[in-house]
């Protein structure tokens, strides 16, 4: 089946519409952060840069570390970006642009999110380093595509009986992380634990400023929720989406948190910036080891 000009959109020099890339520009092993300026904090490292480019939030560096080719892209915040960059990741190398078909030998993406935190649980230090053995979405993005298989749905439903989940916000759906990249990534430093995405950064985090919220006990919610090996740990934008697309399309992904936040203890890092550059290096090393 040919694919439309209206789904498969792309720009005048045949790159893909929002990421600006050709499939040549892209690595197979690819780093994604939020902000667009933290593409350049993680591609210094490299030993060689053969590609910058960049379309509104959304940046590519793509060069090698140790002879391993590498790109980092930036998503900018939220899970409706995260759909919009894997799907145009996965196009980039599964979907053949001049006759805009499906290929048939599928090409599999290691993706590897590196970005910051904040932990609800008491006992998670600031300026440590969490990998996400699952992902819990309160966004709602998995459930616009066919996706009970790659969905747990036992924890899903658990957690909605307790919490006395609001019929009038979407279903949270779980996603685990790939195991295998999973062991690539994981040492001593690293806890593993539940992430949850949240849909903004104020009261779908519990924050209060001027609005009030419609569950003040969303926090204690969260922080108090066990079934079987599953505690929810700490909170971001990105990661539920990041799991589910990348399970649906068949790529393999994991998301690295430097935790910045204590939500429980009301603590913030004093040093930002120096933890979440060793967690880009911590992460390069593992990633280029043989």
């Amino acid at each position: 089946m040919q694919l439309s000009p209206s789904e498969l959109i792309l720009n005048a020099d045949k790159s893909i519409y929002h990421l600006n890339l050709l499939p040549k520009d892209l690595a197979e092993t690819i780093i994604t952060v939020g902000d667009p300026d933290r593409v350049a904090n993680v591609s210094k490292f490299f030993d060689t840069i053969e590609l910058k480019k960049g379309k509104r939030e959304f940046h590519t560096h793509t060069g090698t570390l140790n002879g391993k080719r590498i790109s980092v892209v930036s998503t900018g915040i939220g899970t409706d970006n995260i759909d919009i960059v894997f799907n145009e990741l996965d196009a980039l190398v599964n979907i053949d642009f001049e006759t805009r078909t499906i290929k048939p030998n599928r090409t599999v993406l290691d993706i590897v999110r590196i970005g910051t935190s904040g932990a609800i649980r008491a006992d998670i230090p600031i300026d440590s380093f969490l990998m996400s053995e699952y992902a819990m979405g309160l966004d709602g993005l998995l459930h616009f595509y066919d996706s009970d298989s790659v969905q747990e749905l036992d924890v899903s439903k658990a957690f909605v009986a307790h919490a006395n989940w609001s019929p009038n916000k979407s279903v949270p759906y779980v996603v685990k992380y790939d195991e295998s990249l999973g062991e690539k990534l994981f040492s001593n430093r690293i806890r593993l634990g539940t992430t949850v995405t949240n849909i903004g950064f104020y009261g779908p985090q519990s924050r209060v400023l001027r609005l009030k919220l419609s569950d003040n006990n969303l926090q204690d919610k969260l922080a108090s929720f066990e079934y079987k090996d599953v505690k929810i740990t700490n909170l971001e934008m990105e990661t539920s989406g990041i799991y589910g697309l990348a399970k649906l399309l068949g790529h393999r992904a994991v998301s690295m948190n430097c935790i910045l936040a204590n939500r429980a203890n009301g603590e913030f890092s004093t040093k930002p910036t120096e933890s979440t550059e060793e967690l880009i290096k911590y992460s390069l090393e593992k990633l280029t080891s043989s």
